[in-house]
């Protein structure tokens, strides 16, 4: 089974890498290997068309592929709340919160991924073209291939970007590079009232696999809960996961990243998670109806099994 995943060199994705290196799909009789499809959109596109089997990334960015939700369906989140950061240079002597900074920038972000970074301006008060604030990709790098936010890293490095909005680790790379300085991280509450709820890391499947695999969704969120519970039990496990799939400097950084997101590793998908997502997608005019929570969300019952 192929699980695409949009970025892998990351801490926002981690869950189903480690589900993976740990057995615990294995365990469930998945035979489950990792593909990287970048952006976000190409990845729910390549779901659609049948070249992988599941999706594990951004929720909200589904309906890129299934308009208005038609045809996926999700299984599971990852993690709760939406993982992004606002990184800025640190020439501008940022202070955390103060989202003045962003006026007249050049911001890089991946598609789907800055629309979480629009919705927060938006909220905050601001317009982008009214304030100059240019949101768009950066420039690839070659040591980073498909993996973005060490692009957005070497891109803020080398000055070709003023600041980005990406993972956690590129975050850290720039804090400890003493390159960048973090202004908003969304998960911990810095952003506008509501903002962490605009999306969260999850698995998808199209409606069509979960029609002839009815089981499968219940096998990937016990997988994606197994692999949570032997991370919280010894978060070293992450180190030794990361040092399989990354860089040696990443890898070394991955476990105290987990450690911090720990707090959020829950497979739960609530029916208030899934309104706040619609409403912020209906507000960024990405969805022209609000689909049903039932008819997207698989429910676990309180034996384990879905609904």
């Amino acid at each position: 089974m192929k699980i695409a995943v949009p970025d892998l060199v990351s801490n926002s994705y981690f869950p189903v890498l480690a589900a993976v290196e740990l057995g615990c799909f294995r365990a469930e009789g998945i035979d489950a290997e990792i593909e990287v499809i970048f952006p976000p959109n190409r990845t729910y596109q390549a779901l659609r068309e049948g070249a992988v089997d599941l999706v594990a990334g951004s929720a909200h960015a589904a309906v890129s592929a299934f308009p208005d939700w038609e045809g996926v369906r999700l299984l599971c989140a990852q993690s709760s709340s939406m993982y992004w950061f606002l990184v800025m240079h640190n020439d501008f002597a940022a202070k955390r919160g103060d989202l003045s900074v962003i006026k007249g920038r050049r911001i890089g972000a991946a598609p789907w991924v800055e629309m979480g970074l629009r919705g927060i301006l938006e909220v905050a008060g601001y317009d982008a073209e009214r304030d100059g604030i240019t949101v768009g990709p950066v420039p690839k790098s070659s040591e980073a291939g498909l993996n973005f936010g060490l692009s957005a890293f070497r891109a803020l490095e080398s000055r070709q970007v003023d600041g980005f909005w990406a993972n956690g680790l590129a975050a850290e790379l720039s804090e400890q590079h003493g390159v960048g300085t973090i202004v908003l991280d969304a998960r911990r509450g810095d952003g506008p009232a509501g903002s962490t709820e605009f999306t969260f890391a999850g698995v998808a499947a199209t409606s069509r696999t979960i029609g002839a695999n009815p089981d499968l969704g219940g096998a990937v969120t016990r997988a994606i809960r197994r692999a949570h519970a032997l991370l919280k039990e010894d978060v070293s496990r992450a180190a030794a996961v990361g040092s399989k799939l990354f860089p040696a400097e990443e890898a070394a950084l991955i476990g105290t990243l987990v450690a911090r997101d720990l707090p959020w590793y829950d497979t739960t998908i609530t029916p208030h998670q899934f309104a706040a997502m619609n409403e912020f997608l209906r507000r960024q005019a990405a969805i022209a109806n609000i689909a049903r929570f039932e008819d997207v969300v698989i429910v676990e019952d309180r034996r384990g099994d879905v609904q």
